[in-house]
């Protein structure tokens, strides 16, 4: 499993045009099982190293910035491929009306500390990434949360198990709601962590 996405990973903007239909049909199958609801407004989008490359590949093809566009979004997603002992996720408010949105996240601040992952008597708290304050100082936070778990051994060994009951879920006071991963989720995102040698 790759944990670092680099310059050499990211082709040039004329390839990618060439293959981007197929590109976003398999990224389309990928996603279709690194994505749950958690409550009526929330939706956790887990990463993984094709998933960023995907997401850069599209900002280039999109914004047309060249080589400097890449080396940017490198680095702004980069730290978003988990590093084999965590899983990594978009966690997205999603909500059309504008006027509904604004009250509901006016009301959600600090909701990025309060998401955990509970499996096989293991809770792993979310870690908002660090070099972003998702939440402004009025308590308003952002719709878009980037959130790492970082797994102890014991945690990844109860994730890895087939048939293991994996719940996440958002403990915020104005918001509280929890979701059970399906069995195809939890298979897909044990293959984010590194096996112990």
């Amino acid at each position: 499993m790759t944990t670092t996405l680099t310059f050499e990973d990211i082709m040039a903007a004329s390839d990618y045009a060439r293959v981007r239909g197929a590109e976003r049909r398999r990224m389309i199958a990928l996603k279709r099982h690194r994505r749950i609801s958690i409550g009526p407004v929330a939706t956790a989008y887990f990463e993984n190293f094709d998933t960023i490359r995907h997401q850069v590949h599209e900002m280039v093809h999109i914004e047309r910035g060249g080589a400097e566009q890449v080396r940017e979004e490198i680095e702004a997603y980069g730290p978003l491929v988990p590093n084999g002992r965590e899983l990594v996720a978009t966690l997205m408010v999603e909500i059309d009306d504008p006027v509904r949105r604004r009250r509901v996240l006016g009301r959600l601040g600090g909701f990025e500390e309060t998401v955990w992952i509970e499996v096989g008597g293991h809770s792993v708290r979310a870690v908002p990434e660090t070099d972003l304050d998702r939440t402004t100082a009025d308590g308003k936070a952002s719709s878009v949360q980037f959130l790492h778990f970082p797994f102890p051994g014991e945690a990844i060994t109860a994730f890895s198990t087939a048939g293991a009951r994996v719940t996440i879920g958002i403990g915020h006071a104005e918001y509280h709601h929890m979701a059970v991963m399906p069995e195809a989720m939890r298979a897909a995102l044990a293959a984010d962590f590194t096996p112990d040698p």
